[in-house]
C-alpha cells in the first residue's frame, strides 16, 4: 500500500514538473503572429494554386504582411484574384500598389494532326512527362506539343481543353486566371503566360522548335523557320531571334500585324482580331466616246426645194401625155 503510494505521488510530482517546464517554455518561446495575416488570407480567393510563388494562400498572406512593414508591395500579385483582391488587400495593409496588366496562358504550338505528321506511335503511360522522357513522341517535331493533357490535369479551373481534332490544348480566356500550374506542368514548356492586351488582342509565335528551318519544315509545316523576316519588319525592335526562333517581347509589341504579313510560313498568330475588310472589286473605267462634231447648215441657196421635187414627176407626165396625142393625130 505504501508503494503503490509513493508510486502515485512521484508520477504526480513529475506531471506537475513537468507542466510547468512546458507552460514556461510555451510562454517564452511563443511566436506572436500578426492578426492581419489572417485577415489578409480571408481575403485571398484560398485556391491555394501556388501562382504567386508561395506555398498556398496563407504564405502569400504572411509574405503581403511582411512586405507592408517594409513599406512597398511590389512583386507580390496574386494571379487568381487580380486587381480587385489585391485592392482589397492593399486597402487592409493601408498601401498602394500599382496596376498589373492582366495575364493569361498562351500555348505556342501549332502544329495540329495536318501539319504535323505522325511518325511513331507510344504504347505507354498517357502522360507528357512520361511521353517525353521515352523521347520525341509520336512525331518528328521534339519540341512541340505532345497532346496528352497534363497541363488540363494541372488546371484547377476547367480553362484548358484538348481538341480532338487539332490534338492541341485550348484555353478559355475567361476561365483563365493565370495562376501558372499549366506552364508548370508542360515538360516542354510550350504554355506562357502573356499579357492579355487590349481587347484581348495579342501576337505571339506559336513555335518553340530550335532545330534549323529544313530541319523544322521536314517536322511540321507550320514551324518557325528563324528566316529574320518578322524583325526586319518591326520597327519597335519587339521580335528578337535565337536559337533557330523567333520571340516576341509582348511588353514591346504595339500589335500593327506586319510581321503576321511577313511571316512566310504562318508562325505568328493574331488573336482576336476584327477580320479584314474584302477589298472592293476594281472595275476599269472605259474611256467615253468623243461626240462627233456637228454638221454645219447649208446656205439657203445649196438646200434643195423639197416641193420642186414633188412638181417635177407631173411636168414629166403631162410632156408624156402631150406626145402621145401627137403621135394619133
Amino acid at each position: 500500500m505504501n508503494s503503490i503510494l509513493i508510486a502515485v505521488i512521484v508520477l504526480g510530482g513529475i506531471a506537475l514538473i513537468a507542466a510547468v517546464v512546458l507552460y514556461v517554455a510555451s510562454k517564452k518561446f511563443a511566436v506572436q503572429e500578426d492578426p492581419r495575416v489572417g485577415q489578409v488570407a480571408a481575403v485571398l480567393p484560398g485556391a491555394n494554386c501556388g501562382g504567386c510563388g508561395f506555398p498556398g494562400c496563407s504564405g502569400m498572406a504572411d509574405a503581403l504582411v511582411k512586405a507592408s512593414e517594409k513599406g512597398s508591395l511590389e512583386g507580390l500579385n496574386c494571379p487568381v484574384g487580380g486587381s480587385d483582391v489585391m485592392a482589397q488587400v492593399a486597402d487592409l495593409l493601408g498601401m498602394a500598389i500599382a496596376n498589373t496588366d492582366p495575364m493569361v496562358a498562351v500555348v505556342r504550338c501549332n502544329g495540329t494532326c495536318e501539319l504535323r505528321q505522325r511518325i511513331a506511335v507510344y504504347d505507354g503511360l498517357q502522360t507528357c512527362s512520361a511521353v517525353n522522357a521515352c523521347g520525341a513522341g509520336e512525331t518528328a517535331c521534339g519540341y512541340g506539343c505532345l497532346g496528352c493533357g497534363d497541363c488540363v490535369s494541372a488546371c484547377q479551373f476547367d480553362a484548358i481543353r484538348m481538341n480532338s481534332e487539332t490534338g492541341l490544348p485550348e484555353v478559355d480566356e475567361e476561365k483563365c486566371t493565370s495562376c501558372g500550374a499549366c506552364v508548370k506542368a508542360c515538360p516542354r514548356h510550350i504554355i506562357e503566360l502573356r499579357k492579355k492586351g487590349p481587347k484581348s488582342r495579342r501576337i505571339y509565335v506559336r513555335c518553340v522548335n530550335k532545330d534549323k528551318g529544313p530541319a523544322a519544315m521536314k517536322a511540321c509545316k507550320a514551324a518557325c523557320i528563324g528566316c529574320g523576316k518578322c524583325v526586319k519588319e518591326c520597327k519597335f525592335e519587339a521580335i528578337t531571334v535565337e536559337n533557330n526562333v523567333a520571340y516576341i517581347d509582348f511588353n514591346k509589341c504595339r500589335l500593327c500585324k506586319k510581321c503576321v504579313e511577313a511571316c512566310p510560313t504562318k508562325a505568328i498568330t493574331a488573336l482576336n482580331f476584327p477580320a479584314p475588310k474584302p477589298k472592293p472589286a476594281v472595275v476599269e473605267e472605259k474611256p467615253a466616246a468623243e461626240p462627233k462634231p456637228a454638221s454645219e447648215p447649208k446656205p439657203m441657196a445649196e438646200q434643195e426645194n423639197p416641193m420642186a421635187e414633188q412638181k417635177k414627176p407631173v411636168e414629166q407626165k403631162d410632156e408624156k401625155v402631150t406626145e402621145r396625142k401627137e403621135e394619133q393625130a
